[in-house]
């Protein structure tokens, strides 16, 4: 998680370098739509095949057949996606112009033909993620997690880089150069790890092999099952494209990546450890433990993210003003960007619950359930955005993306519950309603933290930063001492574990 965090704080640096450079003006809207488009076709078509369908057939294989079966099986998996997204690869470098018109509708020309470039020097990044992933999937399925978490830290630093020292030259186009090279670099620092453990890429095209087979049957509606969050966005960014001038995309881009920083630090680092294991678990059909796993995760998830969820709607204005304004990012950037952060931040407990949830489905290589809660998420969410959007603008838009969060979360949660394999019961119930009591009071006294700081503190970068800090310490330490007062299991273990470090020191 703390590796992950660097990688996080990096993009976070990135993404100001990029705002103090461009704002949320045309070459922004474009270069946001550009880098979307490849990462939605990868998630929606390959991310599923590699992470919900590739590592619980690896895993059953190092359970069941041991190492060399398992490293043959990767070595015909990766051939196959690698195939398969260099095809893709070539297919959108050919044919950018109506990519583009499916994910943006800007009034301006201009923008629409720069975006279009700009695709298709960007659309290689399928290709370089497909591989990239498939040996993070190799990497995690043997409980290996450091060089992973590394990815984004080391394609962060190399865009950081790009601005300090050929921004000025080469502009929008040498960024997109930029970002293609950290992709290509995610993919190789996984090499070094992968050669420790014994693992030697050999290629192969048994696509009828025991493996293969298991992964295409999976692969389908496990495919479908993970097109909500692209498809959202992809959604999201369309209607985005409409608002002011197009910007209400750069708005949204800088509002998501700063709330995945915030949320997706905490848990795609702990989805990432508990979906091997479950695999494990499910492939040695351990169900006692396996729900066990996923009743502490859920119950961990929301105890931390309840109050991030409601701190961050609390100080969305001076974080985006401290991340992000200055330069070209005006004071109407921040009050957009702030807005849709805000809105955003509702759908922050169905984000982790969804993300758990879904990957105890992928565990036991059940695409169903996940299939249709996904396919009626999406149906709600083009319905909200439709209606929100001229009303509301951007705030419409980022509620509609945190209620489809939520509904997606519900949508996996209620057939476990009916299968009697669910997380909840009446002690997770009075839990969740003591965390989101302690968070709701916490949110209070961070509000009247924030608007007293504000008045006496300077009107400054560094006075965004204390009063950020200081609010951040006192809304923390509240609510662990709400929490820990009304008798929460991970509050007590907190406090047992900082008395068990203070013996030691």
């Amino acid at each position: 998680m703390l590796v992950t965090l660097i990688g996080k704080v990096l993009g976070l640096y990135r993404d100001r370098l990029l705002a103090i450079h461009y704002s949320v003006g045309p070459e922004a809207s474009a270069f946001f739509t550009a880098s979307r488009i490849p990462r939605v076709f990868f998630d929606a078509v390959f991310a599923s095949a590699i992470a919900a369908c590739f590592i619980p057939v690896f895993s059953e294989y190092l359970e069941k057949k041991g190492k060399a079966e398992a490293f043959r099986f990767a070595g015909q998996f990766i051939t196959v996606i690698a195939l398969l997204t260099g095809a893709l690869t070539l297919l959108g470098m050919a044919f950018p112009e109506p990519m583009v018109a499916l994910f943006a509708d800007y009034d301006d020309p201009a923008t629409t033909d720069l975006a279009a470039r700009l695709t298709r020097v960007m659309f290689p990044t399928v290709l370089f993620s497909g591989v990239a992933f498939s040996l993070v999937g190799v990497l995690q399925a043997l409980g290996h997690f450091t060089a992973p978490a590394l990815m984004s830290a080391v394609s962060n630093l190399v865009i950081i880089l790009y601005f300090f020292s050929l921004d000025s030259r080469f502009g929008i186009f040498g960024l997109a150069a930029a970002y293609l090279l950290g992709w290509f670099l995610q993919g190789a620092i996984q090499v070094p790890p992968l050669a420790r453990l014994g693992y030697r890429y050999r290629p192969g095209l048994a696509l009828r092999s025991e493996g293969m087979k298991k992964v295409f049957a999976l692969m389908g509606p496990v495919m479908v099952a993970t097109w909500i969050q692209p498809i959202t966005q992809a959604i999201s960014s369309r209607f985005g494209s409409r608002l002011y001038d197009g910007g209400g995309v750069a708005a949204l881009e800088y509002a998501s990546n700063l709330y995945l920083v915030i949320v997706g630090t905490f848990i795609l680092s702990v989805t990432n450890v508990i979906f091997p294991r479950l695999s494990r678990l499910t492939a040695g059909g351990k169900e006692g433990e396996f729900r066990e796993t996923l009743r502490q995760t859920t119950h961990t998830s929301l105890f931390f993210v309840l109050p991030m969820s409601v701190g961050l709607m609390v100080v969305a204005q001076p974080l985006v003003s401290l991340i992000y304004g200055g330069g070209e990012f005006d004071a109407f950037s921040v009050e957009i960007t702030a807005t849709a952060l805000t809105w955003m931040s509702l759908g922050m407990g169905g984000y982790a619950v969804q993300n758990v949830l879904s990957r105890a489905y992928f565990a036991r290589q059940n695409g169903t359930g996940p299939l249709v809660a996904g396919a009626v998420s999406i149906g709600v969410n083009i319905l909200l955005c439709l209606a929100l959007t001229q009303r509301f603008q951007v705030a419409g838009l980022a509620a509609a993306t945190a209620v489809t969060s939520t509904v997606y979360a519900l949508l996996l949660l209620l057939p476990m519950q009916r299968r009697g394999e669910g997380v909840l019961d009446r002690d997770m119930v009075r839990d969740v309603g003591k965390m989101l009591l302690c968070s709701l009071a916490m949110g209070v006294l961070a509000w009247l933290s924030v608007n007293w700081l504000s008045g006496v503190l300077p009107d400054s970068k560094l006075g965004e930063l204390l009063t950020l800090g200081l609010c951040a310490l006192i809304g923390a330490a509240a609510y662990f001492a709400m929490a820990f007062g009304l008798g929460i299991g991970e509050a007590r273990l907190s406090v047992s574990l900082v008395k068990q470090i203070g013996k030691r020191g």
